[in-house]
């Protein structure tokens, strides 16, 4: 059996898949660890997989829910260039402690997310077998494909491909500081310079949980990688829920995920828009909301501060996101169509394919407002297309595999690694 160590953001978008697949590969017999920050102890644990510690000399205790508290506020551009100082710490955490977590634990493969490239620097510097995870959108790095932070559609012509290319360009341009940071230990361990931001090196597999449906129309794709659909296991964590105040009616669920969630803006947007619609509207705030501000809400939602996903997705007849890339996947699994409104980070490009496949609508922050809105929610519920665009999906996602083909992908190429080992020695 294999131990396995798990390099991700700490983020819930990220944590929570990883978990998922951790539990999925300990069911398996075999061992994995979570490498993170002090702050994410009780959470990791609370999903049943193993935790070590990183930083715990330079790291400040509560600096992630700082971190979160001000990217809550900031949208777009504003909170990728935000971001940057907490991603350049956790690059001095991943390298000065996880080659020592990685000795003292025995960990023989890395999972690293590809949000969190350092991770391929300490498992390269190790020579230690990895395979790239990406929980959000693959990041593909090239001309033709369009950045993950844009909602631009994917077109094969020159124009698009200098397009896409200048803003990758300013793309590493504005990651230089944590470009700087990680190719500081490159330097150090005899390591190739690192030029292009989330340009993964992986060779052995790259593991997306999108399902194959869900993205552009990309040619010659590398055949290490792999689009096995949402990475979804049972979690020991329960999540109560007020099932008697459900009407019946055609329900909306609205959520803005796990950082986003302050946009008290958005909210009542949402809230007004389904007024005096024969629907029922649950918000899952995810904390984000205090008691006054839901009270102030307009209409008669059913406002919770968590809500069992599945379960509910599973009556509902529209999602309302912020397009993260969870809340989508979740939604189309059960064949439910997404208006979507990105914020920042990845959203954008997650909305390009909920466009371009046909399975919801965007609307941008800038231009939301009630009545766009709500003529948005009207099409949508009257229009088949959208309905069976998501049922197409949700066919794709049954058939991708999911989290049991990923650990078989992950059994399979670790297990051909270490027989190529043992050939050589």
């Amino acid at each position: 059996m294999t131990h396995f160590g798990i390099i991700c953001p700490p983020y819930p978008g990220h944590l929570n898949p990883q978990a998922a697949l951790g539990r999925e590969l300990q069911s398996r017999g075999h061992r994995v660890t979570f490498l993170q920050i002090p702050d994410l102890e009780l959470k990791v644990q609370s999903e049943g997989v193993n935790f070590y510690p990183l930083g715990e000399a330079i790291y400040k205790p509560g600096s992630m829910a700082q971190t979160f508290a001000q990217l809550g506020k900031l949208s777009a551009i504003k909170a990728l260039r935000y971001s940057l100082d907490f991603c350049q710490q956790m690059v001095e955490v991943v390298c000065q402690d996880a080659p020592k977590a990685i000795a003292a634990t025995g960990i023989e493969v890395l999972l690293v997310d590809q949000l969190e490239p350092v991770g391929e620097t300490v498992a390269e510097y190790l020579n230690l077998p990895f395979i790239c995870i990406s929980c959000g959108q693959v990041i593909h790095r090239r001309a033709d494909v369009p950045p993950f932070f844009t909602s631009w559609n994917y077109q094969n012509t020159h124009c698009a491909k200098s397009r896409n290319l200048l803003a990758y360009y300013f793309l590493d341009r504005s990651c230089q500081p944590v470009l700087q940071a990680i190719n500081r230990y490159r330097l150090m361990w005899k390591l190739p310079e690192y030029r292009h931001i989330y340009a993964s090196n992986a060779q052995l597999a790259h593991i997306s949980q999108q399902p194959e449906l869900f993205e552009f129309p990309i040619p010659d794709l590398p055949s290490h990688l792999h689009y096995v659909g949402p990475l979804r296991k049972a979690s020991p964590t329960l999540v109560e829920f007020p099932y008697e105040k459900l009407t019946g009616q055609p329900m909306i669920y609205a959520s803005l995920g796990s950082v986003q969630n302050t946009k008290q803006e958005v909210f009542n947007c949402i809230a007004a828009a389904c007024g005096g619609l024969d629907v029922q509207l649950v918000i899952a705030h995810g904390g984000g909301m205090s008691e006054k501000a839901v009270r102030l809400l307009p209409g008669s939602p059913l406002a919770v501060e968590y809500a069992p996903q599945p379960d509910i997705l599973a009556h509902a007849s529209l999602t309302i996101t912020h397009a993260g890339m969870n809340t989508t996947l979740d939604s189309l699994t059960y064949g439910v169509p997404v208006v979507a409104i990105p914020i920042t980070f990845e959203q954008p490009g997650t909305g390009a394919r909920i466009r371009s496949t046909g399975v919801g609508e965007v609307l941008s922050l800038h231009k939301l407002n009630i009545s766009n809105l709500r003529s948005a929610i009207n099409r949508m519920l009257t229009e088949k297309s959208y309905k069976q665009n998501a049922c197409r999906i949700q066919q794709s996602i049954q058939i991708s595999g999911g989290i049991k083909r990923a650990a078989n992908i992950i059994e399979q190429v670790t297990q051909s690694q270490s027989s190529e080992v043992i050939e050589v020695v």
